[in-house]
């Protein structure tokens, strides 16, 4: 090939589709449809319309998107679709400290708040061997708020790379929100970007960092679980940016 030559490159189109249904929503949007279709029976048009509406936002909120999860080394991805909230330097829950944990030192936590209009199946950070599915029964706070990380219903999970990273995070319940529900257990292997569960009606993840690891994410920013960079383990160089 000579230096004016380029190489052939992929030219494989990739098409939308609409994503599909999850199976643990399948059967409220069966329930919302039999409802509406009840309610148009009885020609109680006013009713059946909203209702055929809620059928929508009931498939919608439970859709399982295809994701093309990034690989590279040291690559953190995001765990939940929504928006950073918060960037902050915490001690870890002691759940997640201790003998084969992320140590009693303050890490850096990365908040991404999903709305209900957010996928709301979270995604395992980085490929390994989860070590650690702590559930722990809480209250309804507003997600948004810091101290939901402590009393909100919650679920820690702790996933260890092969590399001997550990990359902890926290599946937080909110106001909607009343159930999390988990597909991982310890002992389980995933992949990068894998399934592990999620936070029916709601509303939160906390993501905490290795030592020496800066966000590269910032706050106000969207992200996309299983495909969104977060973070390169060992990369301290913060990002800065503008709301525009």
């Amino acid at each position: 090939m000579t230096s004016l030559e380029k190489p052939d490159l992929v030219t494989t189109n990739v098409r939308y589709r609409l994503p599909n249904v999850h199976p643990e929503g399948r059967k409220f949007a069966v329930i919302s449809a039999g409802i509406c279709f009840l309610f148009a029976l009885l020609s109680w048009e006013t009713l059946a319309w909203p209702m055929a509406g809620v059928t929508l936002w009931v498939a919608a909120f439970f859709r399982d998107p295809i994701r093309t999860t990034p690989k590279g080394e040291g690559l953190i991805i995001a765990p939940a679709d929504g928006m950073v909230t918060m960037i902050a330097d915490v001690l870890p829950p002691r759940e997640l400290q201790g003998e084969g944990g992320l140590g009693e030192q303050p890490a850096t936590r990365v908040s991404i708040f999903m709305s209900i209009f957010d996928v709301h199946i979270n995604r395992t950070p980085i490929a390994g061997q989860i070590t650690r599915v702590v559930y722990i029964a809480g209250k309804f706070l507003n997600a948004d708020l810091d101290k939901a990380s402590e009393d909100n219903e919650r679920q820690h999970i702790l996933v260890e790379g092969q590399n001997g990273i550990r990359i902890g995070f926290t599946q937080i319940a909110g106001l909607v929100a009343r159930r999390i529900v988990p597909w991982v257990k310890p002992g389980d292997f995933v992949a990068t970007g894998q399934r592990v569960g999620l936070i029916r009606f709601g509303s939160r993840v906390d993501v905490y960092l290795p030592t020496g690891t800066a966000p590269q994410v910032i706050l106000g920013q969207r992200t996309v679980a299983g495909e969104t960079i977060i973070a390169r383990a060992g990369l301290g160089d913060t990002i800065e940016g503008i709301a525009q």
